[in-house]
């Protein structure tokens, strides 16, 4: 068996591995980079390297560093995770070289199929459908038009060794191909190093639907099922589910087959994903089409894991270690349902725009199958309090996964751990994933990857709430006041009696106000009584409600103060309460409001990153809309224009400088 394992990759992917790897009784390997010295795959690990500074082109990308790490250590394999180097083909050879086992399909597979354009190719020789396009390389933007206007709009764009949402764009004109053409070339280089980019049909009102597959080096491929992918924004994943609501055992069994056929055609052996675009319109589900193949492991894996009971590391470590696999297709059991969600560093509230910054406050829900809801909830993450999430990498902070016995219960199972989900110090994306899961259109499986941009055209605002889930927000708000106030009056030191607290209070919500009265067990809310049991005291970050006679509602709220009251956060959406007693309440309408500054006219970065372009000087005329800058951040390009009309009167960045949040770039007159 392998006696030591290098973890050729950082975050939570080094964390997974390093689990399964020490159940097995393997030592292991982290290498970080500078920014990632104190990360908790570093502190997991038995021995950990420095790879170098943060840029990953000079730290997770150096081959050579990984190897002479593994010699520096004594370790015997290396796992590569997904991203970075796990499929270069390259690698995996260097390792074949210095007798290091590579954990992960032969280097000729990885070429083979890792390349995008070779892999349409072999694809199209084996006989699997292929989505209409040019397989080859195209020379410049010129060359990129007139492909796009041969095949038809709309057409996306793709880098070679793009993945993970990451050089790939969508146009549906000439003038966004010849804006988005150059940027998919730039990520492609700067993500991949290969800027080679190829374009193909967009399959209107797909679903994006992957089969798991595991073979082993002698001879053996198994399909373990399907996942559904098609919840994306900017062709990145942002929920994942096993299995699909749409696939039938027959199409399940064709797409199988089919990309059974074409890893032996390879000889693949290892973990490995074959993705398909699926015509979501088409009713026989037979409308399904090659997308490409990843040689690696999936971010998405866990749920196939827990739809079949297999551990996909340890499998991959047993394969590469020369064992079979031990089991056939028959073998294979898809048994209830699991739904995966990404947490990322982003601000949902802001257009998505990724967020940096320190975690000051980290509480991720109870995992395992002790909570009130039926089911398991599972938590793969590889940050901890106090970590930093960096311009540098991924914006990923957590995966979380639930597995119940129905699709229902597993999704009601996220909304109910999301709400207990504790994050506070930089932007996050928990609102968005709870209003996904509570979305009708999501619950009843009619999805496409088209969803969020359909769903959500003017942005995410928060999950609607319904006016009895503002009314238990109204009245958890003035329990909390009425705690707060009663602690106040505690005090030691104080002139005459003590007073009991107000009873009676006024909460404001955005436009609305409720009047709350609490006596004891006795609450009402604006007249009508409210049944709520719930334990509070002042400085807890999370309340706990039941309501019903018998507690059959629960509800839990992340709580924090503001000005004059509360943020109080659940159910996808977070609510700023004003809480007053009610004999203060009436002189509220008295205060001035304070009017904010005009900022329309600075184009200020939305994000700490990269300026890489910077399209005008100052003199320019700009219209509204017109790209202005670049910057990029968390290994994408971020197009920033013009808000409005005028004349650029001010320069203050230069392309290749490092901005800060809301550093002002130019300004218009």
């Amino acid at each position: 068996m392998i006696r030591k394992l290098l973890i050729a990759n950082r975050g939570e992917i080094a964390c997974r591995v390093i689990r399964t790897a020490r159940r097995m009784g393997i030592a292991t390997v982290a290498v970080y980079s500078e920014a990632d010295a104190r990360a908790p795959h570093v502190l997991m690990a038995d021995e950990a390297v420095l790879l170098g500074p943060p840029p990953a082109a000079q730290s997770y990308l150096l081959a050579d560093a990984i190897i002479a790490a593994c010699k520096a250590t004594g370790a015997d394999a290396v796992h590569p995770g997904y991203g970075f180097l796990s499929e270069r083909e390259s690698f995996a050879r260097a390792c074949a070289d210095n007798d290091i086992i590579f954990v992960g399909p032969p280097p000729e597979a990885i070429a083979a199929m890792g390349d995008k354009i070779e892999s349409k190719r072999l694809a199209r020789a084996a006989g699997v459908n292929v989505v209409p396009g040019h397989v080859g390389e195209i020379d410049d933007t010129d060359h990129a038009v007139r492909i796009a206007g041969e095949i038809g709009y709309p057409v996306m764009m793709k880098a070679s060794a793009g993945g993970g949402g990451k050089g790939m764009r969508l146009a549906y004109s000439e003038a966004e191909v010849r804006e988005g053409f150059p940027a998919v070339k730039r990520e492609g280089l700067a993500s991949f190093g290969d800027d080679r980019v190829f374009i193909e049909k967009f399959i209107e009102a797909p679903r994006h639907i992957e089969i798991q597959l595991l073979g082993d080096q002698h001879g053996s491929v198994l399909y373990l099922g399907e996942r559904e992918c098609s919840i994306q924004r900017r062709h990145q994943k942002v929920v994942e589910e096993a299995p699909s609501p749409f696939v039938s055992p027959e199409m399940r069994r064709a797409m199988g087959e089919q990309a059974v056929a074409l890893a032996k055609a390879v000889g693949y052996y290892s973990a490995g994903t074959v993705e398909f675009i699926v015509a979501g319109n088409d009713p026989t589900g037979q409308g399904f089409y090659f997308l490409e193949m990843n040689t690696r492991l999936q971010v998405e894996h866990p749920v196939t894991e827990m739809v079949t009971g297999l551990d996909l590391v340890e499998q991959m470590i047993r394969v590469a270690n020369g064992e079979r696999l031990g089991f056939g297709q028959e073998d294979v059991r898809l048994e209830g349902w699991a739904v995966e969600t990404r947490v990322y560093a982003e601000d949902p509230y802001r257009g998505f725009l990724p967020s940096t910054g320190r975690l000051v406050r980290y509480t991720p829900p109870e995992t395992g199958d002790e909570g009130k809801t039926p089911g398991v909830v599972r938590l793969d993450d590889g940050v901890t309090e106090g970590s930093e999430v960096s311009m540098f990498y991924d914006p990923m902070i957590a995966k979380l996964v639930t597995h119940a016995a129905t699709r229902l219960d597993a999704i009601d199972l996220q909304i109910d751990a999301l709400d207990r989900f504790e994050i506070e110090g930089l932007g996050h994306n928990i609102d968005f994933l709870s209003a996904l899961m509570q979305h009708e259109r999501f619950r009843s499986g009619a999805i496409t990857t088209g969803f969020i941009a359909e769903e959500y055209p003017e942005g995410f605002a928060g999950a609607p709430a319904s006016d009895e889930l503002l009314r238990r927000i109204a009245a958890i708000a003035a329990f909390a006041a009425m705690a707060q106030a009663d602690r106040a009056r505690r005090i030691d030191g104080q002139l005459g009696r003590r007073l009991p607290p107000p009873t009676r209070w006024q909460v404001r919500l955005g436009s609305a106000v409720h009047e709350v009265e609490i006596r004891g067990d006795d609450v009402t809310v604006d007249g009508t009584p409210l049944v709520m049991a719930l334990d509070y005291t002042p400085g807890d970050r999370l309340i706990e409600a039941e309501f019903g006679e018998d507690g059959e509602e629960s509800l839990a709220v992340r709580i924090a103060p503001i000005r004059a009251g509360w943020r109080l956060t659940t159910r996808g959406a977070s609510h700023d309460a004003r809480v007053l007693p009610a004999h203060v309440a009436r002189h509220a309408g008295h205060m001035i409001e304070r009017t904010p500054p005009d900022l329309s006219r600075f184009l200020m970065s939305p994000m700490p990153g990269k300026l890489v372009a910077l399209h005008v000087s100052a003199g320019d005329r700009v219209e509204a809309g017109q790209p202005l800058a670049v910057v990029e951040a968390m290994k994408m390009e971020n197009i920033l224009r013009a808000g409005r009309a005028g004349t650029v009167s001010r320069v203050t960045a230069q392309a290749g400088a490092t901005l800060v949040l809301d550093e002002v770039i130019l300004e218009i007159d």
